[in-house]
């Protein structure tokens, strides 16, 4: 059996969190589940899972039902399951700290004020995993809770479809080559001219 890879889209179940800006890692899942070797979703590990397959890899693509801030406990029990190393996880997530549409990786370290990646970290007792951040814009006055959990603009969403078309890409970057390879294509200003 081929190696596996799992990428974990985190995001808020229910059709109330559909399109919201927290809700970018679960839009990004469901674009990876649409290629035509995909599975369809279903229940474990707390959550959806469906496997598909990224240039002859195996791809687990798990969204966990635990809502956000419990998003570890999901995780956690898939890589458990398949014996995964931390190598083979990428965490998709939404970040206040970049502007909207902006896509950023990184191999590991803190959870950046992101309380489902703090649970990730609790739960796999490191925070030496990779991450793809998509960015959802600065709250300005607003209350993060409330920020996070609106829906985008109209004039940003063609940013947020334009930034998921380059993380599907990073992620399918990632699958193969790793994640330096990954950074060194998708992050800093060359990325904008990625094709």
């Amino acid at each position: 059996m081929p190696p596996l890879k799992l990428i974990v889209g985190l995001g808020n179940p229910g059709a109330r969190y559909q399109g919201t800006r927290h809700n970018v890692g679960f839009e990004l899942i469901d674009r990876l589940g649409q290629g035509p070797r995909a599975s369809r979703f279903s229940s474990q590990f707390d959550g959806l899972v469906a496997e598909t397959e990224i240039d002859y890899q195996r791809v687990l693509l798990l969204k966990p039902e635990t809502f956000m801030n419990l998003s570890g406990r999901s995780a956690a029990q898939a890589v458990r399951f398949y014996k995964l190393s931390l190598a083979d996880l990428l965490v998709v997530c939404d970040d206040l700290s970049l502007p909207v549409g902006k896509i950023r990786l990184r191999p590991g370290g803190s959870d950046g004020g992101q309380k489902g990646l703090r649970d990730l970290i609790q739960h796999l007792g490191t925070d030496q995993f990779a991450r793809l951040r998509i960015g959802v814009g600065d709250k300005g006055q607003i209350d993060a809770a409330d920020y996070v959990l609106s829906r985008f603009r109209s004039a940003e969403r063609p940013l947020i479809d334009d930034a998921l078309i380059l993380a599907a890409q990073a992620c399918a970057v990632w699958v193969v080559k790793g994640i330096d390879a990954a950074m060194n294509q998708f992050n800093g200003p060359a990325a904008a001219k990625t094709p």
